[in-house]
Formats: structure tokens, sequence, C-alpha cells
């Protein structure tokens, strides 16, 4: 099994080490232009080289610009970009101080108090996670209005997941669809969006229904205890204490259920109730340094764009249990995402942190905004509990064993990079333990309830759209190696979906169909194990799609 959980205590002794490497790092890079006369540097470490790698919020100085006679400099410029790239562009950041995110606010707050809506959103994504301790909902809630109001997809997705899940706002599940609809372009008169808010309105009206029903039912019982009770007092004619206290208790507790029942009721009679007549139906190589050249995908007037797709299998580890199946796995979805579906793929088999994170940033000047990534990753995961969150990891092969995190490869490396891509469309499907924790987006609330792959109103809309979406094997929890006839039981089913499909399959459709088959087969091994889609919350997604596209139809 890949197995691996555990809780950290040291992981601010570990953040200060590695803070003090990153600034030995820039020092390092600083000093690289010497002259001829001067010193040669020392090659760069690996933790060094790690370090450059990260993503942080970057500060680029001012541009010097004439106007006229009149020379000026404009105001500092914030980025997301690698510290290497932000050290050598004369930029300013904290060195991987991603636990306080106080720095990150001070990069972002000036621009977002200008009305520049990309950076309200990094406000919003910053208060949302957290400011070094508990999340600030109501304020993370201020910044995204703020930038929805100029129509940005991404904040507007964003308000949609804090509805779905009640954070900041009480929970409301229309409201949230009504902003994945606006993120995804949808008018509100849309066939799609009012058949899908119809189903949301009616299961919401079963459900109030539901809890007055029992609300009266209970009220009924305990207002027949009570008169019992009273009865049994009067024939007495005492005034029994214990007797009096428990009249006391069940008044409270008759009021208290009175208070839920006419709260449901005044959600149901708020509900809208509207006129307007609705439907009712409705092969694999090692990686190499250079990826090669990926052809446009197009299927009658729709361009799909490039695809490409980085495949890690890691079965051989140096210092833990070793797996049975992510090199059979990884090599045969490579050889199918190649061959049927066109992609140009990169498979990377027992692959080290070092080798993990600089093809995952190598990526950036590979693929432009019509691209389409696929990351696909194999092998042991773990999670560390810092609070209120876990933290998910990777685990390369050359991981220490936990609680040692000190060559894991975090889920934030991944989601911040993958924020940072041009590419229009990106799907990682993680088979690994706690693989769901690479994002904290709640499960999707679907538009529309028939198959999308088929749909050519819903590929339209999609198309445009950017995404970033996660296909994980078992959510936060653990997922096991085997099962599968040489593959895990998630890869079987992901391999035998893919071989034989003929048209184009969106990731929804993907989702579902594994969905099942992977808990009866995880079921007949004596396990529970429920795969998971989400989308990747903070790395700029918009309610976009995946398609595979097979090529040999």
């Amino acid at each position: 099994m890949k197995k691996t959980r555990f809780k950290s205590a040291g992981g601010y002794g570990r953040f200060l080490r590695f803070a003090a490497l990153i600034t030995l790092s820039a020092a390092l890079w600083a000093c690289a232009s010497s002259g001829p006369g001067d010193r040669a540097a020392a090659p760069a470490s690996e933790e060094q080289l790690v370090a450059g790698l990260q993503i942080v919020d970057c500060l680029l100085p001012g541009q010097l610009r004439k106007l006229g006679n009149t020379t000026y400099l404009t105001a500092r410029r914030p980025i997301k970009t690698t510290a290497s790239d932000c050290n050598i562009r004369g930029g300013e950041y904290v060195a991987y101080d991603r636990a306080d995110y106080k720095t990150a606010l001070k990069v972002w707050l000036p621009a977002a108090e200008a009305g520049d809506a990309e950076a309200q959103v990094n406000v919003g994504e910053i208060f949302e996670k957290g400011l070094g301790s508990s999340p600030n909902y109501e304020a993370a809630m201020i910044w995204y209005e703020k930038a929805a109001a100029q129509e940005n997809k991404r904040a507007q997705f964003n308000l949609g997941t804090m509805y779905e899940q009640g954070l900041g706002v009480p929970e409301d599940r229309l409201q949230a669809l009504n902003y994945y609809r606006q993120a995804w372009g949808l008018p509100e008169d849309s066939v799609m969006f009012q058949d899908t808010a119809r189903r949301e309105r009616e299961a919401l009206q079963a459900e109030l229904q539901q809890q007055i029903a029992s609300k009266d039912a209970q009220l009924r019982l305990l207002e027949k205890q009570i008169k019992s009770l009273k009865a049994q007092l009067g024939a007495t004619r005492s005034s029994a204490a214990p007797a009096n206290a428990e009249l006391e208790a069940l008044a409270q507790l008759v009021a208290s259920l009175r208070a839920d029942r006419d709260q449901a009721k005044k959600k149901l009679s708020a509900m809208p109730r509207l006129r307007t007549p609705t439907s009712r139906e409705a092969p694999a190589n090692t990686r190499g340094t250079d990826w090669g050249a990926a052809q446009t995908v197009q299927l009658n007037d729709m361009a799909f764009g490039k695809y490409y797709a980085l495949v890690i299998g890691n079965r051989d580890y140096s210092q833990m249990d070793d797996l049975e199946t992510p090199r059979n796995d990884a090599t045969e979805i490579a050889k199918i995402l190649q061959q049927q579906y066109g992609f140009e793929v990169q498979l990377m088999l027992d692959a080290d942190r070092l080798s993990i994170m600089q093809a995952i940033n190598e990526l950036h000047a590979t693929l432009d905004e019509d691209s389409n990534l696929l990351l696909y990753y194999a092998g042991h995961g773990s999670l560390v509990d810092v609070g209120e969150r876990d933290t998910g990891y990777w685990l390369p092969v050359n991981a220490n064993p936990p609680p040692n995190d000190a060559f894991w490869v975090p889920n934030e490396f991944v989601t911040n990079h993958l924020g940072r891509l041009k590419a229009r469309r990106v799907l990682v499907i993680a088979d690994s333990c706690y693989g769901g924790l690479l994002s904290s987006s709640p499960g999707h609330l679907f538009l529309g309830n028939r198959s999308a792959s088929g749909d050519l109103e819903y590929i339209r809309y999609k198309l445009p759209r950017r995404s970033r979406l996660l296909l994980s094997s078992g959510g936060d929890k653990p997922v096991i190696d085997n099962g599968g006839g040489g593959h895990s039981v998630f890869a079987r089913e992901l391999i035998g979906i893919l071989r034989d499909n003929t048209q184009v399959l969106s990731a929804p459709d993907l989702f579902a169909s594994i969905r099942g088959p992977v808990m009866q087969r995880a079921s007949e091994n004596n396990f529970v194990q429920e795969p998971v889609y989400k989308s990747i919350k903070g790395a700029g997604h918009e309610v976009g799609d995946f398609f595979f596209v097979p090529q040999r139809n």
C-alpha cells in the first residue's frame, strides 16, 4: 500500500534553515557576474537550485520612462515568478516565507487598492489561506467581490467556492452556481444553467421541506410529553422540583426546535419561484531535456490546441518500501496518450526531487496560451498536519522516511507553478496517498447532468476558459498500490477508459466513468477507496474543462 501519515512538530526549525539556504543562494547569484580577475563562484548546491525554483511574490523595479522632456520612474510591479528569475530581473522578494502571508500581502496590496483586478484576487487568496494563522474569509470575500465586479473570472469562481462551502458567508449552493455561471461566461437565460439551477432549487426545496417535517414531528412528540408531565404534576398536586426542572428543559428544547423550523421555513419561502418554463430532459522514453514539437489538435471548427503530458512513475525508493505498479501505470498511460491522443509525452521513471522540480519548472518555457498539459503522478504520497489544513506531498525516490520531509515535493510547489503556466487547460491526475490534498476546493457542482463529452454546446463554452483540475485516486486518504492485474485499481480503470474511448472525452465524464469501478474493485480487495474530482483553487482556474481528443477518429 502507498502509505505514510504523520504529524510534524519541527516545521518552523526546518523553515528557518531553508530560509537561510535561500538567502545564501541569492548571495551566490548576485556574485555570479564576477570579472576575469575575480575568484570563480562555487557551483550551486541542490538546495540552492531548489530554492531558486520556488515561486515567490516578486516586486520588480519600476521602469524608467520618458515623456517629452520629462523622465520618470513607474511604480514597482508585482508578479509571481521563480526566486531565481526575480533575482535576475532585480526584483525584491522574501526568501521562501510562504508560512507568513503578510509578506506576500505587502507585495500585492498597493496594486489591489489601486484597482488592479488580478492583484485583488491575489489579496483575496492570501486572506483565504491565512495570515500565518487562521484564514480571514470575510476579508477574502471583500477582495473577491471587488475583482468580480470587474468581471475577473478567477474571482467569480473563487466566490462560487466560498458560497458552496459556506466560508465567510452562509452556505448557498444557488448563489455558488450563479458565480460559477458568470465565471463560465454563460448568460443567465442559458438553458444549461437554468436546467441545473432548477434541479438545485428542487433539491434544496425537498431538503428544507424534509427538515420542516422532521422538526414538526419532534415538536408534536415533545408537546405530548409536556402535556403528560403536566397532567402527572396536577394529579399529585405537588411542586416536585425534578419534574419542574424536566418541564423547563423540555420547554427550552421546544423553543430551539421551533426556531430551527421557522428558520427552515424562512429559507424555503425566500427561494425564488420562476415562471419561466424549462425542460426536464435535458511509446514512452525516459525524459529528455527538450520537448518535441506537438501538433495542434483540430476537430471540425474547434481548435483544442497542442497537448503535452509530463508522466511520473516512482516505484523503486532508496529509503522506503518499494511499490509494485507505478512504473507499469506510468509507462502504459504515456503510451496511450502519445499514440491515441497525440500528446507530446515526457516520461520520468523513478525520479528524484530535483528532477521533478526542474521538469515542472521547464514547462514554462514550453507551453503557450493554447496548450493543454496533463501532469500524472504515481508513487508514494504523504501529509503533514499543520493545523486547520493538512499539507500534502509527492515523495520522490530519494525521499527520506517520515517525519523527515527534507526531500519531499510539496503540493504548494506544484500549484504555484500551475498558476504561473500560460497553458489554457491543465489536468493533474494523482495516484498516490493523500493526492486530493493538492486542492482545497470542494467537489464540483456540475452544470448539466447529461454527458458533456458529446455535447457541442458544452465544449464550445468550455474551450476558451482556463482550467486547473485535479483527478485524485483517493482524495485525502490512503490508496492501494495493487489489485488491478499489474496496475493499481485506479490506473487499471483509467487505462481501460482512455484506451477504449472513441469520442471527445471531458474530464468530468472521465471521472464519472472511473469513480464507481474503482470503488468496486477496491472493495473486492477489502479496501475503501473513492476517487475525487475538483478544481485546483488558487492556480488560475476559470471553470474551464480538459478534453481528450482521440486522433484515430
